[in-house]
C-alpha cells in the first residue's frame, strides 16, 4: 500500500462503565494499548467485550470514565476527527446497500477529505493496494450486500486499512473466514504500524497474535496481560467453565488450548 501511515495511537481506558435500561454492562474497566501494540480482548458471551471496543470507538459514550487517545479525551473530539485516528471493523456494515466492493473500501478514505472531494490517484492507489492486500480484488466490482460473510469481513478489513488509523479496532475480525484468511488477516493486521484492539472468541488465535491479552467475566477485567501469564487452566475454567489443558504451541512457542 501506498502512502504514509499515521502514527500509532496511545489508547488508555480509565475506569468505563457502560449502563444501559437499568443494566450495567461494563464496571469500571481499565485497559492500556501501548503504541504499536495489538492487544485481544476476550470473555464469554455477554461478558461486555463489544460493548467495551464501542466505548472505545464512539458508537457507545460512557456513562462514567474516560477513553484517552494519546492522552487527549475521545469524548472531545468530532467525529472526523476521531475517525482519523481510529479505524473500525465491525461485526456488520451498515450504509452499504447497493455499493460494489471498491465503492465500499473508498469510504476508508472520507475522514482525509471535504465531503464534496473526488478520489484523487491517491486515494485510488491505496483501495486498489488495500483490496490486493485482502485478496478481494476478484470480487471488487460486485455489491458489497450480495457477498458471503468472509468475503464481507475481508473488505471491511480493508476498508479500514485505507482510512490509515492510528488506532484499529476490530470487533471479531475472523468471524466466517476460512483458516487460511484468519492466519493472513490477523498476520496483516500484527504487521501494521497502527495500535490494534481485537475482540476474539478463539484463545488460540489470540493467544498466537496478541502481544497482552485482557480477559473479560460479567463486564470486569478478570486478567491481564501476556497471553502465557493470562491464560492458564485454572482461569478458563473460572471464567468459561471448562476444563482444558493448556501446553505450548511448537512452531510459535504460545499458549495452546486443547479443550475437555
Amino acid at each position: 500500500m501506498t502512502g504514509t501511515s499515521a502514527r500509532p495511537v496511545q489508547l488508555a481506558v480509565r475506569g468505563v462503565r457502560y449502563e444501559t435500561d437499568g443494566h450495567t454492562l461494563l464496571h469500571g474497566v481499565d485497559l492500556t494499548a501501548r503504541p504499536g501494540e495489538t492487544v485481544g480482548v476476550v470473555g464469554p458471551n455477554g461478558s461486555g467485550k463489544t460493548t467495551l471496543l464501542r466505548c472505545v470507538y464512539g458508537v457507545l459514550r460512557p456513562t462514567a470514565g474516560r477513553v484517552l487517545l494519546d492522552g487527549a479525551d475521545a469524548a472531545a473530539l468530532t467525529v472526523k476527527e476521531r475517525a482519523r485516528r481510529v479505524a473500525v471493523v465491525p461485526q456488520d456494515a451498515s450504509g452499504t446497500l447497493g455499493l460494489t466492493v471498491r465503492e465500499v473500501v473508498a469510504m476508508g478514505r472520507s475522514p482525509h477529505k471535504r465531503f464534496w472531494m473526488q478520489d484523487g490517484p491517491d486515494d485510488v492507489r491505496r483501495v486498489a493496494g488495500a483490496l490486493e492486500t485482502v485478496g478481494a480484488l476478484p470480487f471488487a466490482e460486485r455489491r458489497f450486500d450480495e457477498l458471503s460473510g468472509g468475503e464481507r469481513q475481508r473488505a471491511l478489513v480493508a476498508r479500514a486499512l485505507v482510512q490509515d488509523p492510528g488506532l484499529l479496532a476490530l470487533d471479531e475480525p475472523t468471524n466466517h473466514l476460512d483458516i487460511r484468511y484468519q492466519l493472513e488477516i490477523l498476520g496483516l493486521v500484527r504487521a501494521l504500524p497502527a495500535t490494534s484492539l481485537l475482540v476474539l472468541h478463539d484463545l488460540n488465535l489470540a493467544a498466537s497474535f496478541c502481544d497482552r491479552l485482557y480477559v473479560l467475566k460479567g463486564g470486569r477485567v478478570a486478567a491481564s496481560g501476556p497471553p502465557r501469564e493470562v491464560l492458564t487452566e485454572d482461569l478458563l475454567a473460572e471464567v468459561y467453565g471448562v476444563r482444558t489443558r493448556i501446553g505450548v504451541h511448537p512452531g510459535t512457542g504460545a499458549p495452546n488450548i486443547v479443550y475437555g
